[in-house]
This record gives structure tokens, C-alpha cells and sequence, in this order.
């Protein structure tokens, strides 16, 4: 009972801190990236958090995978060198004994990687993309970033806004270059607001400004001034697009057995099926000799993941291009990892056997 409860404690502690290490380094980078293209106009600012949340949730799987990984390797290795295995053993607490407490302390967590994986990671991608389509939708004038210049869709006007006066739609000093029937108008004004008509048509209008026109290459340009000049704002409608294998449900996957949807299909099984698969590596994994150096088994362990990881990657684009059966794909990686897990038991044990025997 003392040896359970220790080691589930310790599990946990492990398993907390590593997952808000591995969280804060996703939050960190994924909010570089979004950043970035809010900066350079490509979303709102506003956009940032709710993108930078759908993108998170499609990450759990992976995150609490890898966690739960690192927690059962990086627990179990401290207490063989600390000399507590050794006390274990002695104990009659056989290398068996661990995989019961790794279980009860992995399965919570598989069942929510599969929860995730199946269910809320797809639904997350597709708000995302639904999310993105709003923002690429929105109007020329919307995507204007005060000191940049920005083009708009149909390349025929270029828009420069110095600032934007608080949370108004008042913009100041703007300039807008656009060219109509061959000839380009380049237009300056102190100020500027966005207008809609009754009929539902909007307008970016322009105040106390000049209007330069002529052709280009020739010296010949006309000037106008004006107090008021309205610029009709083309809405673009926000495109529908055929649904991904990534935003598709589980069930559609499954009512819809195409080579694409079945190597997604294997993906989202393979994650919870992988984790539960490490977790369980992770025990013989753990062995640390000090004669062989203390880095060797975490060496060993990281190249296991990155097989595993990888093997999986190409088992779903085998499936997807029709290059393995379905069965085979989905379920041979697994397997084979399966069998390592119980060789590599069956050595550890047999090790500590012969220990034993002499002693």
C-alpha cells in the first residue's frame, strides 16, 4: 500500500510539472507564430486567443502522450538511482509490481487522450478553419493595419492609414492609391470614417483631402480637393470549403471508409494506443546502469518515441495512398511495439532473476 501510494504521488507530481513545461513551450511558440500574422494583417488581433485556444486543444493528445511518457521514465529512473529499486526488490516488490500503479495512474489519462483525440481535437481544427474563412472574408478596408501599407483583393487599390483614433472607426491622414480606366488616382485626406448606406452597401469616405490623377509616365496630372469623397467597399462573401479529413468527425470518418479517411482514422486510434503502449515501455526503460552511464536509457527511450512516432506518420500515408491494408496499417506498428514491450520485460526480469540466484 506505502509502495503504491508513493509511487502514484510521485507520478502525479511528475506528470503536472512536465505537462506545464511542455504547455508553456506550445503557448510560447504558437504565439510567436499568430503574432506574426497578426502583425502582417493575415487575422485580427482580437483572433489571436481564440486561435491560439483551438490550437492547444489540437495539440493535447500529443502533449499528454509525451507527458505521461516522460513522467513514468523520469520517475522510475530517479528511484533506480537513488538506490530505492534495490530496496523494492528486496522487498519482494518484483519489476512486475509496477505496471499495476502505471496503470491505474495512466488510464485517466489515455481515456482523455482518446476523449480528445476523437472527439475535441477534430471539432477544435475545424473552428479554427471556420474561424480563419471569417477573417479572410472581411473587407479591405477591415484587413488595414495603422503604418502599413495593405493591397486590396483585386489589386486595384492600395490603402496607408497613419492611426486610428481609439476605438472608433475614425481613421487619420490616409492615403489610397487606386487605378480606374488606365489611369492612376492617388488620393490624400486629414481624415476618415466608414459609412452605410440605406441599401446596405458600405463606404469608406474621405474628408478634407486632394485627389491626384493622371496616366502613368506622363506629366500631365489633374488635382482635385475635395471635403467629401465616398469609396464604395467591396464585401466578400466567406467561401465554403469542402471539409478536411483533419475537421471531419470520428463517425464520418467511419460512415466514409475512403483510403484518406481511414488513415486519419488510424492516426486518432493510434495516439490513446500509443500512449498506453509507452507508458508501459517506460517501465524497463527506466533501468539505469552505472556503469554504462546515466544518460544511456534516456537516450534509448527518446530513439523508441521517435520510431514509434514516425512509424506511425508513415502507416497513416501508407493507408491513405492504398499501400497497406487497413488492418495491417492500423494495427501492425501497435503490435510490433507490443512485442518489444514484452521482450524487453521478459530481459529485465530475467536479469533480475539471476541476481537473485547468485546473491
Amino acid at each position: 500500500m506505502i509502495f503504491r501510494s508513493a509511487l502514484l504521488r510521485e507520478l502525479a507530481t511528475s506528470a503536472a510539472a512536465i505537462f506545464l513545461v511542455l504547455l508553456g513551450i506550445s503557448i510560447t511558440t504558437q504565439l510567436v507564430r499568430l503574432l506574426g500574422q497578426a502583425a502582417s494583417g493575415a487575422i485580427t488581433s482580437q483572433g489571436v486567443i481564440a486561435l491560439l485556444g483551438f490550437t492547444l486543444v489540437g495539440y493535447l493528445p500529443i502533449l499528454l502522450s509525451v507527458t505521461l511518457f516522460i513522467a513514468v521514465l523520469m520517475t522510475l529512473t530517479r528511484s533506480y538511482r537513488d538506490s530505492e529499486m534495490v530496496v523494492w526488490f528486496s522487498c519482494g516488490q518484483g519489476l512486475e509490481r509496477w505496471v499495476r500503479p502505471v496503470l491505474v495512474f495512466a488510464l485517466p489519462l489515455v481515456m482523455t487522450i482518446a476523449l480528445l483525440s476523437l472527439l475535441l481535437s477534430p471539432w477544435a481544427v475545424e473552428k479554427a478553419e471556420q474561424f480563419r474563412r471569417q477573417m479572410d472574408s472581411r473587407d479591405d478596408v477591415a484587413q488595414v493595419i495603422p503604418g502599413a501599407f495593405h493591397e486590396s483583393r483585386r489589386a486595384d487599390r492600395v490603402y496607408l492609414v497613419e492611426e486610428v483614433e481609439g476605438k472608433t472607426n475614425l481613421v487619420a491622414n490616409v492615403f489610397v492609391s487606386s487605378t480606374q480606366h488606365g489611369k492612376l488616382g492617388v488620393m490624400v485626406a486629414q481624415n476618415g470614417f466608414q459609412e452605410t448606406a440605406a441599401n446596405g452597401d458600405r463606404f469608406l469616405v474621405l474628408s478634407n483631402g486632394r485627389r491626384y490623377e493622371g496616366e502613368p509616365g506622363s506629366p500631365e496630372y489633374k488635382i482635385f480637393e475635395f471635403e467629401r469623397y465616398a469609396m464604395r467597399i467591396e464585401v466578400s462573401e466567406m467561401v465554403e470549403r469542402a471539409p478536411t479529413t483533419k475537421t471531419m468527425s470520428t463517425l464520418d470518418l467511419l460512415r466514409d471508409r475512403t483510403p484518406r479517411n481511414l488513415g486519419e482514422l488510424s492516426w486518432r486510434i493510434g495516439l490513446p494506443a500509443s500512449a498506453l503502449i509507452l507508458c508501459l515501455l517506460a517501465i524497463p526503460l527506466s533501468f539505469v546502469n552505472p556503469r554504462a552511464g546515466r544518460s544511456i536509457n534516456i537516450m534509448l527511450a527518446i530513439l523508441v518515441y521517435m520510431i514509434y512516432s514516425n512509424m506511425l506518420s508513415v502507416m497513416q500515408a501508407s493507408i491513405t495512398q492504398s499501400r497497406v491494408d487497413v488492418v495491417t496499417g492500423m494495427w501492425g506498428v501497435h503490435a510490433v511495439m507490443f512485442l518489444l514491450l514484452i521482450t524487453m520485460f521478459y530481459h529485465r526480469l530475467s536479469v533480475i532473476s539471476l541476481r537473485r540466484l547468485f546473491r
